[in-house]
């Protein structure tokens, strides 16, 4: 990681930059396979699937009920507990329909209700995220969505060269209810998800985090109407450390980001130079040991050390970069976490690791990434419930309010507005 010393504020954009693909390219090469996929159906997504990932995915579709998936026993008994969590703190989001009478005889109030056809899109690459799925089902399930449908790449068996739903992933499904799955991964699926097929439905919103191209797809599904989460890419980690923290913590956190993906990016901030060159040393020691090295070193390498001149400074700079993951690492946390801005989901104190909320504390890792923390927020119930505002007024209400309505309209022009309350108030003014 490289690291720069007390950089100019003038200097700090360039420094919240991201890794990417050339935008103009990756723009027109998801639009490509959006447009292939809403003309040719799954005759394009049989095709994209042997180009992208190798897998003849022709009977794309999964009917899990019959199916068995044998986990590690141990495992089983995490995800359980991660389920839980995860039900517990989704389930205590929810709202009372609330009325409100804002003035006489005027009455409102909103109404949750669900999104009725949700789609999953669940990474299934070098690293199956069935962890994911426990984030995306469980608010789905407990929000009331009537239909949810699950997308994720097909594994491949490399020596027969046969393609499989992984069994973690599988079994997860099983144990959430859910009996059908589609073998379709990348942008391909996100274009499935958007338009529909003969054998993928076309949903209302779709969510879940994935590469540069699955965000960009994302992003061209919404200009089609489909709803999405957020602009959830590449993962990404803003660690703000003083002189008290542990290196090695620091060090550890750092690296379980960056081995998600090469175009992921750690950072980490801090006013201690000693901590940042412990921390680096500890980063080098690490990464030896990862089954992931060699992804984790890609993105190492877009990735930075920072010394500011105060943590005031290391939290004005955090909330410039609006990090997807922030940790704030100093014997202060609790008073720096009240000047936290923009970040997805924030951990404080040495002892709240990141892989905490990615897995089990409860919270939901589908986050903003790229900067989006600044207007997005984390998936939560909300995401999968519309609100719907009601409003009833009485005879006395419209009496009240009428005139006001009737002065408005007539400022902006609109006639007819001011007749819908004119004719009421003729015929009020007639009994």
């Amino acid at each position: 990681m490289k690291t720069i010393r007390y950089p100019n504020k003038s200097k700090w954009d360039g420094l919240c930059e991201r890794p990417s693909i050339n935008s103009e390219k990756l723009t027109k090469e998801v639009s490509r396979i959006m447009t292939d996929v809403q003309i040719r159906g799954n005759e394009a997504l049989i095709e994209l699937g042997k180009k992208f990932d190798g897998v003849d995915i022709s009977k794309m579709k999964l009917d899990l009920t019959d199916q068995d998936f044998a986990i590690d026993p141990e495992l089983a008994e995490a995800i359980k507990t991660a389920e839980k969590n995860i039900s517990t703190f989704h389930e205590a989001q929810r709202e009372d329909s609330l009325k409100i009478e804002t003035s006489t005889g005027v009455t409102c109030w909103r109404k949750s209700v669900p999104i009725q056809r949700v789609g999953l899109y669940i990474p299934g690459g070098s690293a199956p995220l069935f962890s994911t799925l426990l984030m995306l089902a469980i608010p789905a399930q407990l929000a009331g969505c009537q239909e949810i449908v699950v997308c994720t790449p097909a594994q491949k068996d490399k020596s027969s060269g046969k393609y499989f739903l992984n069994d973690t992933i599988g079994w997860t499904c099983k144990r959430l209810g859910i009996n059908k799955v589609y073998l379709v991964g990348g942008a391909q699926a996100i274009a499935a998800m958007t338009y529909g097929t003969k054998t993928i439905p076309k949903v209302d919103k779709i969510f879940g985090p994935g590469n540069q191209y699955v965000t960009e797809a994302k992003q061209q599904s919404q200009m089609t109407g489909t709803a999405i989460d957020m602009p959830a890419g590449p993962s990404e980690v803003l660690v703000i450390a003083d002189e008290a923290a542990n290196a090695e913590f620091v060090a550890a956190d750092l690296l379980s980001q960056a081995e998600h993906g090469p175009d992921s990016q750690v950072i980490l901030v801090s006013d201690s130079e000693r901590l940042i060159q412990q921390t680096d040393e500890e980063v080098k020691r690490q990464l030896e040991d990862l089954p992931r090295k060699e992804v984790a070193s890609v993105a190492l390498k877009s990735s930075k050390s920072i010394l500011v001149k105060s943590l005031n400074e290391a939290m004005e700079f955090s909330n410039r970069y609006a990090p997807e993951h922030l940790i704030i690492a100093t014997t202060n946390c609790e008073e720096l976490s009240g000047t936290v801005i923009s970040a997805g989901s924030v951990f404080l104190g040495k002892w709240s690791c990141e892989s905490a909320g990615d897995y089990a504390s409860g919270t939901n890792h589908t986050l903003p990434t790229n900067g989006y923390a600044a207007s997005y927020s984390g998936v939560s119930l909300d995401s999968f419930i519309k609100k719907i505002t009601f409003q009833q007024l009485t005879e006395k209400g419209l009496q009240h309010l009428g005139p006001t309505i009737e002065k408005m309209a007539e400022a902006e022009g609109l006639g007819a507005h001011k007749n819908a309350v004119t004719v009421r108030l003729n015929q009020l003014n007639h009994v």
